[in-house]
């Protein structure tokens, strides 16, 4: 298992795409916190730095990351380098979820960082120690969970641009127009509501609270999980 999840880490890490999204998507956190904060847009420093961006950039690389596999033909190869096809979806998902954690530590961090400074230059209130680590924990455990969960959408749809398209569309579209037409439902959505739910901070109305958003969250990522590791046993690769 350790040597597919370094395999995993180090395809990762040497991808292109992968390389070129999360540099965007870091670039744009570190322009979208700067602005929030030099022109007081936001006024709560939690949800200034509430990092969205990077937590949901992690489940389209996790669903890039495995219809990539068909896409370039390569999953027979993999399957074949590693016949355990569980165990092989499961160090692509770990993988997944260890890069969406550090990610996310690199970028939040360097928000916060350039976040405060600008606040505390304009005079503005900011988050102390317990805040800050309030914000941090939040990132981190939607990032850890949506990179398995878009591992696994991937597995089971396995066309990239089909997957990639649904995924967008779920999170800002059909979640969204669930919860405004029934809220109790749509907050437990797997990509808006949940991890809604989890990153809104103590003042979020609406969504769940982070103690049950988390384990719903937990769920979907099981649930979909599951549905991969049997498709990928039960299927052809083809």
């Amino acid at each position: 298992m350790n040597a597919l999840l370094h395999a995993e880490l180090l395809k990762l890490r040497t991808t292109r795409t992968f390389a070129a999204v999360v540099g965007t998507a870091a670039v744009l956190s570190l322009i979208l916190v700067g602005l929030g904060a030099g022109l007081g847009v936001e006024k709560d420093p939690h949800a200034l730095f509430t990092n969205t961006s990077i937590t949901y950039i992690i489940v389209l690389l996790g669903a890039i990351g495995m219809t990539g596999e068909w896409r370039h033909r390569t999953i027979t190869g993999s399957v074949l380098a590693a016949p355990n096809r569980l165990r092989l979806l499961a160090a692509k998902a770990l993988s997944y979820s260890v890069a969406g954690v550090v990610l996310s530590v690199l970028v939040t961090v360097s928000t916060m960082a350039v976040g405060t400074l600008i606040l505390e230059i304009r005079g503005e209130p900011t988050l102390g120690g317990g805040g800050l680590a309030d914000v941090l924990w939040r990132n981190l455990a939607v990032a850890a969970l949506l990179g398995p969960l878009g591992v696994a959408v991937g597995a089971l749809v396995r066309n990239q641009v089909v997957t990639v398209v649904s995924l967008i569309a779920m999170a800002a579209v059909i979640e969204p127009a669930v919860q405004q037409v029934a809220p109790h439902v749509g907050r437990f959505g797997p990509l808006a509501g949940a991890p809604g739910g989890i990153l809104g901070g103590p003042e979020a109305g609406g969504l769940l609270a982070p103690g049950l958003a988390l384990p719903v969250l937990i769920a979907w990522a099981a649930i979909a999980f599951a549905a991969a590791a049997w498709r990928l046993q039960s299927r052809d690769l083809i």
